[in-house]
């Protein structure tokens, strides 16, 4: 089996009008091609070469990943003198892909990469985790090295890319005992020796996914005397195995077992500092929060798929009453709706990345020469289109995800309770996606301002601008009047000058805006397309969405603003 070769719904997506754009960026109108020979020389050979890597990839995911999913979440890591030692699965999973030659995906040739965009990795990350959203976890950790890429020295990234490319593992390590989601909390220190030009890491980490990781990435405090997030910095440090890093502990989880979550010590870790002191947690550390939050939208996108592939086939198979369950209203609509989130999610996904190649893209070229007047504006608007989408995606696709593990052990019955079948294991490892790297809370919390500002009311607009198929010419009439709904409920909400009423009905607005955007995606891929691969689930989500922008219209008309107060604990 091969989960690329048998998913046209994600080679559909390298046929986006914007792919022209993202390719020539990402290749400088191909001036490599005659330095590397396996460098891009045109578009067409360019999207070849992306199909080919991802073709590698999805038979590593159907015929190795995939298969190994189920006795990786039995068998789990474990530690062993301080050291974490991989599943048998799991291992097989990473030297399977590394003997491939597909880590690195998306570094510079120049450090052993591909110079693949992020459309193609995310490609791969929402294919590794249909196979097992676990290993997702140590395949996506790549995006550290994204983070090397785009700020460290030459020296470092020259010291660490081409490792990188070849296999060896990253983990980004920033949470501590008393340091979640606020991070301008984190103590361990950083000290600089100047003797040898290094800085010296103590203290301790906890819940670092794939803590014990070749390469890490590590938030630490280097300014004395400071408490907040202008005393962090970022440091690259090599984890050598010479008891400068042990790993204390893995945690005992729900889910995604056969990723080692772990807790570490710092005993005088040497570490080298990445970019600029102070600017650890305010730049480098959300750069790299926002392209793992790509990560967790391909993670909880590829658990969808493989939730809906579960459901259906026991739907089609399973009988009762002299007939299969899919026939029975009740259990197709499930399904349905299981595909329409699926696709919706996936939509958003790729809309979502598309921006953020474009935006890269101009960054790295910025690093090299001044943008011109009409690449700088281009920049700026494909930055602000990513910046909205980032948190809207994380919340949806990771809520999703969760929804479809959870109806896809509905249709299942009582056998979805049982370790027989995958779906209690998506469901286990669903559960942390609206939770790490950021809670579908925080999500709000970074996407309201783009209600507040308007900017996702004109992003809706553009997308009501564009042209569809005159058969769902209905479909956007029905999109306008939930935009005019929409539209109405901010102004509601934010003429009443009252931020705690804005923070109550924060999430509602983000949900009717993420509707919406979704249900035009959905049928402009459906204008698009020519295989009728989205038409169904472009009526079946307008439908659903629907329903939930006119609950929450009617929540916000009727609520008063004084009745706040009801809803705290007391």
């Amino acid at each position: 089996m091969n989960f690329f070769n048998d998913n046209p719904a994600i080679k559909f997506q390298l046929s986006h009008p914007l792919m022209t754009k993202i390719v020539a960026l990402k290749e400088r109108n191909f001036v490599e091609k005659d330095k590397y020979d396996y460098a891009s020389r045109d578009f067409e050979d360019a999207i070849d070469n992306y199909e080919k890597v991802l073709e590698i990839i999805g038979e590593v995911c159907g015929e190795i990943i995939a298969p190994n999913a189920e006795s990786v979440d039995h068998d789990g890591p474990e530690v062993i003198n301080s050291r974490v030692k991989y599943a048998r699965g799991t291992q097989e999973n990473h030297d399977a892909l590394t003997q491939a030659g597909v880590y690195g995906i998306t570094l510079p040739r120049q450090y052993g990469g591909l110079n693949f965009p992020m459309v193609a990795y995310v490609m791969s990350g929402e294919m590794v985790s249909r196979a097992d959203a676990g290993f997702a976890n140590i395949w996506g950790l790549q995006d550290c090295a994204e983070t090397i890429s785009e700020f460290a020295s030459d020296e470092i990234k020259a010291e660490f890319l081409p490792r990188v490319a070849e296999g060896a593992t990253c983990s980004m390590d920033l949470t501590e005992p008393d340091a979640g989601s606020d991070l301008q909390a984190v103590q361990l220190k950083a000290t600089y020796n100047e003797n040898d030009g290094l800085w010296y890491l103590n203290g301790v980490k906890r819940f670092i996914t794939n803590g014990d990781a070749q390469i890490k990435l590590v938030l630490a405090r280097s300014e004395e005397g400071t408490s907040d997030g202008r005393g962090l910095s970022y440091f690259v440090a090599e984890n050598k195995h010479d008891n400068t890093v042990l790993v204390r502990r893995i945690e005992n989880k729900l889910g995604i077992k056969g990723s080692p979550t772990c807790e570490l010590v710092f005993n005088n870790t040497p570490a080298k500092l990445v970019g600029t002191r102070r600017l650890g947690l305010i730049k480098y550390v959300m750069s790299l929060m926002n392209g793992a939050r790509l990560g967790i939208g391909a993670q909880s996108v590829g658990l969808s798929a493989a939730a809906y592939n579960e459901a259906l086939a026991y739907a089609r198979d399973r009988r009762q009453f002299g007939k299969a369950i899919i026939e029975f209203p009740a259990v197709f609509e499930m399904v349905s709706i299981i595909k329409a989130k699926l696709d919706a999610s996936r939509a958003l996904l790729y809309e979502t990345t598309r921006f953020v190649d474009i935006y890269k893209a101009y960054e790295a070229i910025e690093n090299e020469r001044k943008l011109e007047a009409d690449e700088k504006a281009d920049y700026k608007e494909y930055s602000k289109l990513a910046d909205a989408l980032t948190p809207m995606l994380k919340m949806f696709t990771s809520e999703y995800a969760n929804q479809n593990a959870y109806d896809c052990i509905q249709v299942h019955g009582g056998s979805g309770f049982m370790k027989d079948y995958a779906c209690e294991r998506l469901f286990r490892d669903a559960r942390i996606m609206t939770i790490y790297e950021g809670t579908s809370q925080l999500q709000v919390v970074a996407a309201i301002r783009h209600v507040t500002t308007g900017n996702y009311l004109k992003i809706i607009r553009d997308y009501d601008a564009q042209p569809i198929k005159p058969e769902f010419t209905s479909f956007r009439k029905r999109l306008q009047i939930m935009t005019n709904l929409y539209a109405n409920a901010v102004a509601r909400v934010t003429e009443a000058k009252n931020q705690e009423y804005l923070d109550f009905q924060a999430r509602r607005l983000v949900e009717m805006a993420g509707h919406i955007v979704m249900s035009y995606l959905l049928i402009i891929d459906a204008s698009r397309d020519t295989e009728d691969l989205f038409r169904k689930s472009a009526e079946v989500y307008l439908n659903y969405g629907e329903v939930e922008v006119r609950r929450h219209a009617a929540f916000i008309k009727t609520f008063d603003v004084e009745n706040v107060d009801v809803y705290k604990v007391v």
